[in-house]
């Protein structure tokens, strides 16, 4: 890598974790941005095979959700029918 990419990724990675910290969060994705643009730039092939990859990791991240609702919900139900069942008690 060029020492002028190196600085400018350099560059780039600072200036996102300081606006990130400043909770300028817009600013600091455009940074990381330029970050990831100087390495996609440099490795091609790298950054081809994460592109090939990412349909299978949001599938996964979307099972993952799907299970945490159907938890959320049959422990909302729960808690919801014990409290019924205490109500009805009284």
């Amino acid at each position: 890598m060029d020492g002028w990419k190196k600085a400018v990724l350099a560059g780039a990675v600072g200036a996102a974790t300081i606006l990130f910290l400043k909770k300028r969060n817009a600013a600091g994705v455009l940074a990381g941005g330029v970050a990831l643009a100087v390495l996609a730039a440099e490795y091609p092939e790298k950054f081809e095979r994460v592109r090939e990859s990412l349909p299978g990791y949001f599938d996964r991240g979307m099972q993952v959700m799907e299970m945490a609702a159907r938890a959320g919900k049959r422990i909302t139900e729960a808690a919801g029918q014990s409290a019924m069942d205490t109500w009805e008690e009284i």
